[in-house]
This record gives structure tokens, sequence and C-alpha cells, in this order.
């Protein structure tokens, strides 16, 4: 009687056991469904591991602060607390003119990442590429609350802060605003693209060269200050 209740302990626990490890890794499959978000770009643009590689996401019909605009680092941090090092959901609309996949994420709760950065002030409904009622009706929401950016008196939308920038007056952050130079006044060059973020002391530097916008000329301190571009590594 004895050996016959030991071995059906045994079985118990074992079968218990078991069970526990079967259902550990159901929910750790649970967990890891979907992309994991290992990187984020800015406010509207993050990296997510797919198939072992990494996949850039511009988010479809929104347009956060850009990086060395006021609120471009909070929205930034808004959306990393969202998501980062997160499982999320991708739909995919298709890709913009900088080969980035264009898409709405679906956070792990249901949400999507596009509506929680407007509905919370912390990027704009991009109206030049998207028609998308509910986006904009959460813009409206959020500035008449006076959400996010929109408590500040006279928020810049970001294709406004950076056509500026193209011109050297945009409306840069106080944040870590980098001193001027010395030499501000001397004749650097800019790619004129999107992203980029350095300036070259020779119109003949060998990178400016892959430059596949227009090359514009401006004042060392226009770059550092104004544009916030550091200088190239081999080029200045």
């Amino acid at each position: 009687m004895k050996n016959f209740t030991a071995k059906y302990l045994y079985y118990l626990l074992l079968f218990l056991l078991i069970s526990c490890q079967q259902s550990e890794r159901t929910t750790a499959e649970a967990t890891a469904s979907g992309y994991k978000v290992i990187a984020i770009k800015d406010g509207d643009t993050i990296e997510l591991l797919k198939d072992g590689q990494p996949l850039r996401v511009r988010l479809l019909g929104v347009d956060a602060p850009e990086k060395n605009q006021d609120f471009g680092t909070r929205s930034r941090q808004f959306t990393s607390d969202l998501s980062f090092n997160k499982y999320v959901n991708l739909v995919v609309d298709g890709k913009d003119r900088y080969g980035r996949t264009v898409g709405t994420i679906i956070l792990p709760d249901g949400r999507t990442l596009n509506q929680e950065l407007v509905r919370n002030g912390f990027a704009w409904h991009y109206k030049a590429y998207s028609k998308d009622e509910e986006l904009a009706r959460l813009e409206e929401e959020a500035r008449s609350e006076k959400r996010g950016l929109w408590a500040g008196k006279n928020p810049t939308a970001p294709w406004d802060f950076r056509k500026n920038q193209r011109t050297g007056i945009g409306n840069v952050s106080t944040e870590n605003t980098p001193a001027k130079p010395a030499d501000a006044s001397r004749r650097v060059y800019i790619c004129d693209s999107e992203g980029a973020t350095t300036y070259h002391g020779s119109k003949t530097c060998s990178s400016l060269k892959r430059c596949k916008s227009e090359i514009k000329t401006v004042t060392r301190g226009t770059a550092v200050v104004n544009m916030r571009r550091t200088a190239h590594a081999t080029c200045n």
C-alpha cells in the first residue's frame, strides 16, 4: 500500500511539473507574438526585428516633432515608454520615398501607437498624407485639452520646422543647444535630405557626392546651432 501511494504521488508530481512547463511555454509564446521593437529613432519612427533583420517603420498618418525641435525629446520618450522592447503587430500601408515601411503599430494592449501619439499631444495628424478622420478628431481633442505640445503658445508643425531648417531659421529647441562655434561664418556644405545629421567642410567630399538631394551652402554657425548638425568624421 505504501509503495502504491509513493508511486501515485510520484506520477502526480511529474504530471504537475510537465503541466507547469507547458503552461510556461504557452505564456512565453503568447508574450512573444508579433515583432519586437528594438530601437526608437524618434517619435514617429521605430525599428522592429523581423525575420532576424531590423525593419524601420514610419508611423502612418502622424508627424512627430523633430529631435532638435521643442517636444522632440519628449515625443521620442513617449514612443519608447509605450513600445520599446515590447512585441507589437504591424499593419503595413506601403513604403515612403526613403524606403521605410509605412504602417500602423498595434500595441500589446490593442491600442495603436499612431493614435496614442496624437491623442496625448506628442504628434500632429499628418494631413498632407492622411485623411484619417479619427486622427483628425484626436488632434482637435488634444488641442482643446492643451495636451502635450499643445500647451505651448505657438507649436510649430514638424513639416514647417523642416522647411525653416533648410533655410536656416528653424524653431530650434532650447534643450541642450550647441554653443556657437568661433568660426561661425565659415562656409560648409550640407546634403538637404531628411534624416541627414552632418555637415562637410569641402564640397568635393566623397560622402557628399553620394547625396541624392540638393547640396546647400550654409555657414557653420547655421549648421551647428540652427540645424544641430555635427562635422562629418572624414570631410571637415
